[in-house]
């Protein structure tokens, strides 16, 4: 049985390059100045699958380079979301602690969860299980931290009046900062319990198609999807908690008032 999901030629071309001018288009058209940054994603996302690509192919033979590519996997993560937590260019002064902590919340999130995944046997400790796996984690917990840090940053510029209130009335700064922060925070849980409450019913994810292409029942590719469904719950839930308490604690965003 043929399991490809799309067929590669020229119409496949043809209809990547379609859809990335409509994006484009519509991105300018509408007035949300996009277009551009529409095109550039588009472009380093082939260049860059394509070099993933590539590399997998040796990669997953070795467990050693499996790991060294997931650590790949959490540096890049970790300097994204260190831009989106902080609104500053990698290039600005700083940026080496800024990405350290960044990555906190994304190896605290993901690394509980794919250990328990391997040592329980659920996943087996090969490359080609062990780097999609951990892949799936470290992009939650990244857009996790970046969702709730970015948040937190505007919720936290926008009321810092109340900060300095809590703080007034004798509220310790990590308090105070809480006071705020957490309603805020926890807003970047709801893109994946919406996705966990949904599957099935509006979508079907990777993990459950990708098994049913590879030969498995319906049974294997729900068990695979629910497993990446809660585990993604768990990573983005301690990332998020994770990048309050260092919001809070002076760590992220040290201007709010002390």
């Amino acid at each position: 049985m043929d399991s490809a999901v799309v067929e590669l030629g020229p119409r496949l071309v043809g209809v990547l390059a379609a859809l990335s001018v409509l994006a484009a288009v519509v991105g300018r058209v509408s007035g949300l100045g996009q277009d551009r940054p529409i095109v550039v994603a588009v472009l380093r996302a082939t260049v860059q699958l394509a070099a993933v690509s590539a590399v997998l192919l040796l990669v997953v033979r070795s467990l050693l380079l499996s790991v060294a590519f997931v650590l790949l996997m959490v540096v890049v993560a970790a300097i994204t979301a260190a831009g989106r937590v902080t609104g500053l260019p990698l290039r600005a002064p700083g940026a080496a602690p800024r990405v350290r902590v960044a990555a906190a919340p994304i190896v605290v999130g993901a690394g509980p969860v794919v250990a328990l995944m391997l040592a329980s046997g659920t996943v087996p400790l090969r490359g080609e299980a062990v780097i999609p796996i951990a892949g799936i984690l470290i992009g939650g917990g990244m857009t996790a931290t970046s969702l709730a840090g970015r948040r937190l940053r505007e919720e936290l510029e926008l009321r810092r009046g109340e900060v300095e209130a809590a703080l007034a009335l004798g509220l310790l700064p990590r308090d105070a900062v809480l006071e705020v922060a957490r309603p805020a925070a926890g807003t970047a849980l709801v893109p994946p319990l919406d996705q966990t409450r949904t599957v099935g019913l509006v979508t079907l994810p990777g993990a459950f198609v990708g098994v049913l292409l590879g030969g498995g029942s319906p049974l294997d590719a729900g068990a695979a999807q629910l497993l990446v469904l809660v585990g993604l719950l768990a990573t983005e839930a301690i990332a998020v908690w994770v990048v309050t308490e260092l919001v809070a604690r002076g760590r992220v965003l040290q201007d709010l008032p002390r």
